[in-house]
């Protein structure tokens, strides 16, 4: 049984102990105050708690207790699928198929019957069909089985589908989800970490949605599309790498008002590296203070 839309439960939980928030208060005691109110702005929205390996359930139970007690919904990342990044900037994930399983028990374990929302494995399809993953079709049969473990534990999961520059191809996509359980999830999530405008967005996503025979439904990621896609950079680097001059999308919601979005969420935490792709960069998934000031300055 797929679990209620989005739309019908709560509001999303806002962690009060982000880097964010750290860095508001770094800077609100050096004297910092206008940077301290900018990044503010990141800091006061709701972001996920990214899962990337390790026995995940003592970090699951306590965020989603925090959640519960502020009578929110704990919104989630899993993102450890053997092989994860194809080994580019965000690269690892599990040892195997075996130890993917046994991790997927340890978040769900978390989980604990919570009104969660789980996205599932950003670009980990979009990397399948663009011939990454060569694996005989091993990664679809892992992606259904958290589907199905994740939803029995009460959570809502959006397989990620990609982006619109990703595959380029809702079909395939769509079949892709099908292989991946999304008719027994929620739905699927697109535009994680990337730029794409929330029009272009829909767009792509109401296409696969029309491709899985209609009426499936999808989250976007809003967190960093407020200016839309970075012009290809003269450096080499990839274009949607730390790209500058980038703004922060709509702020997330569950009552996106928009056909077949179930919400508009910053699956991406905003202010957070990409990777290391030019010197003096951090590292993927590292809090990085200038790119987020950049993020928050017009």
């Amino acid at each position: 049984m797929v679990p209620v839309p989005a739309a019908q439960v709560g509001g999303l939980y806002v962690d009060p102990d982000t880097p964010a928030a750290q860095q508001v208060a770094d800077w609100t005691a050096e004297g910092r105050t206008d940077d301290a109110d900018a990044v503010g702005a990141i800091a006061e929205r709701a972001v996920p708690l990214w899962l990337a390996g390790g026995d995940a359930t003592a970090r699951v139970t306590d965020y989603v207790s925090r959640a519960a007690a502020a009578g929110a919904v704990p919104l989630f990342v899993a993102y450890n699928i053997p092989d994860r990044d194809c080994g580019s900037f965000s690269g690892g994930g599990a040892a195997g198929a075996d130890d993917y399983r046994a991790w997927v028990g340890s978040v769900a374990a978390g989980l604990g019957g919570s009104d969660a929302i789980v996205v599932l494995e950003p670009d980990a399809i979009a990397h399948q069909l663009t011939g990454c993953a060569d694996d005989g079709g091993e990664r679809y049969g892992l992606l259904a089985g958290a589907v199905d473990v994740f939803t029995a534990a009460g959570a809502r999961v959006y397989v990620d589908a990609g982006n619109p520059g990703f595959t380029g191809d809702a079909a395939a996509t769509a079949e892709a989800l099908r292989r991946a359980g999304v008719e027994r999830a929620a739905g699927f999530s697109v535009n994680v970490a990337n730029f794409y405008t929330t029009e272009e967005s829909v767009a792509y996503g109401t296409a696969v949605s029309d491709a899985l025979g209609g009426g499936v439904r999808f989250v976007v990621d809003t967190s960093r599309n407020g200016a839309g896609r970075a012009p290809e950079p003269t450096d080499g680097t990839p274009e949607w790498c730390n790209p500058p001059d980038r703004l922060l999308g709509t702020a997330p919601t569950l009552d996106s008002g928009i056909p077949l979005v179930d919400g508009l969420l910053w699956i991406k935490r905003p202010g957070e590296s990409d990777g290391s792709c030019r010197p003096g960069e951090p590292e993927a998934g590292q809090w990085y203070p200038d790119y987020a000031l950049d993020l928050v300055t017009d």
